[in-house]
């Protein structure tokens, strides 16, 4: 019994020590994607992703790099994108972009195992959204990709969050309340949807470390000549991926005990694409496009995830980038709570988080539809009995307008984020 109290409690502390080393990066991440959110206008951008070619898919990849990480929001906005017109090649661009190529991810890769791990996800999100683009006729027909429009257009689930930020001149933008409320609403946001990915990333990696060294080397190939252990690495990691659940940045932390338990650099990066094949996500596609589009996307993208992870380790390789020398240990992965310039930069993220919560509190309400915290001075309202209730969306204020007592006392909206993602305005 004192045994399994020991291990629950290592794994306890290391989850906490690995959430130290990084909660800086992660509040000054979402912080960067929430004032991007905010501030820089979509509609244009949003209108140039029908079509063919080149342009929506710069156009869907500039739209997701400058979007949530989540892996759900990021599922549930290329869905209504594609309903709207936009190509599939488009949609699943911005999907690639939106988990691969924002600030938040790279921010945590580079403090828990090194600036080269975050050029390569961003090389890599790259690399996949060409495959993709040029494999996806070999595995999505046009007459399919066309039934699965007709069928997410069919689909009544979920809708996107609109934050109604301002066009104001950059001066007025830096010095405004309002303008600041539509940041800390999109950061508030983020939060609400990720927090859950991010905890549990964090209390598998400490649980995981717990099993040594000797557990992963029942699972990767070390010792056999190239190129075999590399390729067996690029499969086990989506399979690990997967399996554990855990997409988004809450992948991050597992990929680093696997990178110190003898992954390969390529492993780590399938590992860390393969966040939208997770097995939940899987059942979204599902739901949104048929079950022979979601089969054949996912087939996609396992391939686009592993030629790319073996691609990138390629490159990395010629241009001797690839960390050479001894692997983080469990030490170096955890590290521990000290007077340095860590402490600073975390008491500053608490601050940072804590201001911005704060101008959601002053500001804001919650839609009693979906849970989601709104500006007050912004949102769509209804009076009903004498009380003022206030929506993220008139998607949110028709559902609470046709059944009123469902909401009123806020029972619906429990557990909503994922099922109602929002997008920065």
């Amino acid at each position: 019994m004192q045994s399994v109290l020991d291990v629950i409690w290592h794994g306890l502390k290391d989850s906490f020590l690995m959430a130290w080393q990084v909660w800086w990066a992660l509040v000054l991440g979402f912080a960067i994607s929430a004032i991007v959110q905010a501030w820089v206008p979509r509609e244009r951008i949003e209108a140039a992703l029908s079509g063919s070619g080149p342009r929506p898919i710069a156009w869907a990849t500039a739209l997701g790099a400058a979007s949530s990480s989540c892996s759900y929001a990021a599922i549930a906005i290329a869905k209504s994108l594609f309903q709207k017109g936009a190509s599939a090649a488009a949609a699943l661009a911005f999907q690639f972009a939106s988990t691969n190529l924002v600030w938040e991810l790279g921010f945590v890769l580079w403090v828990l195992i090194g600036w080269q791990f975050t050029l390569a996800e961003y090389v890599g999100g790259i690399v996949m959204i060409v495959l993709m683009t040029v494999l996806l006729r070999l595995f999505v027909s046009p007459r399919l990709e066309e039934e699965a429009r007709k069928h997410a257009q069919a689909a009544d689930t979920g809708h996107q969050h609109h934050a109604s930020g301002e066009r104001l001149p950059w001066r007025e933008r830096l010095t405004s309340a309002r303008a600041w409320s539509d940041v800390a609403h999109n950061f508030r946001g983020d939060w609400q949807m990720l927090w859950k990915e991010v905890t549990i990333g964090f209390v598998l990696a400490g649980f995981i470390a717990q099993f040594g060294n000797g557990f992963f080397e029942s699972l990767f190939i070390r010792n056999a000549p190239e190129p075999l252990p590399t390729i067996e690495n690029v499969v086990v990691g989506p399979v690990i991926a997967v399996l554990s659940f855990v997409c988004s940045i809450g992948n991050v932390p597992l990929a680093a005990v696997l990178w110190s338990g003898g992954i390969s650099f390529a492993g780590v990066l399938a590992f860390l694409f393969a966040d939208l094949i997770v097995l939940p996500i899987i059942a979204i596609y599902r739901k949104y496009y048929g079950i022979a589009f979601a089969l054949r996307i996912t087939a996609l993208m396992f391939v686009t995830m592993v030629v790319s992870a073996l691609l990138v380790d390629g490159i990395f390789s010629g241009l001797d980038l690839i960390p050479t020398g001894p692997r983080p240990t469990r030490a170096d992965i955890f590290s521990s709570i000290q007077v340095d310039y860590k402490l600073f930069l975390n008491a500053l993220g608490v601050v940072v988080f804590g201001a911005l919560f704060w101008l959601t509190a002053r500001r804001g309400a919650t839609d009693p539809v979906c849970g989601m915290k709104v500006d007050r001075a912004k949102a769509a309202t209804m009076e009903l009995g004498g009380r003022t209730f206030h929506f993220c969306s008139q998607h949110c204020r028709h559902a609470f307008e046709a059944d009123p007592e469902r909401y009123v006392h806020g029972n619906a909206a429990k557990g909503a984020a994922h099922e109602h993602p929002h997008a920065g305005g």
